[in-house]
């Protein structure tokens, strides 16, 4: 009986310091789809993300949104002064705060492809894993990506 206690006990110690400090996910995080890099950092006292690296970061040839060679925009934009803002560099998710254990949680993500801005978490599954859920309302209605570092 003491053995089964003791390693239901350890079992939480080794769990919850696994994930000890909020700024476990700060770093470099490929997309799922591995065509871009997103870097954490803090702002302020909370944390968010912006583009450091695209697999094609400019405009091809035959592309009808922008000239062949010259970097992405932001096209789909809502903001029509936000439009012409290239996406190396962009700020793609903001707001987010560390809810303890291994969840960031009251985030906003930017998808650029459709110009919309969703609410989001993010839980760390392991040192090279994060799971970013994109939601509207309620996270039952969302989707997730899975990135890593």
């Amino acid at each position: 009986m003491r053995s089964i206690l003791f390693l239901s006990v350890m079992s939480i110690i080794l769990n919850t310091s696994a994930y000890a400090g909020g700024d476990d996910i700060i770093g470099m995080w490929n997309t799922q789809e591995k065509d871009a890099k997103i870097e954490i950092i803090h702002c302020g006292e909370k944390y968010c993300g912006k583009i450091v690296w695209l697999k094609e970061p400019n405009y091809s040839e035959g592309s009808k949104s922008g000239t062949p060679g010259t970097p992405l925009l932001d096209r789909n934009n809502p903001d029509r002064l936000l439009k012409n803002k290239t996406l190396m560099g962009l700020r793609i998710m903001y707001d987010f705060v560390y809810d303890g254990g291994n969840t960031w949680t009251a985030g906003k993500v930017y998808d650029p492809t459709n110009g919309k801005a969703y609410s989001a978490i993010m839980t760390l599954v392991s040192t090279n894993q994060l799971n970013l859920r994109g939601f509207i309302g309620i996270s039952l209605l969302g989707r997730t990506e899975i990135w890593t570092r």
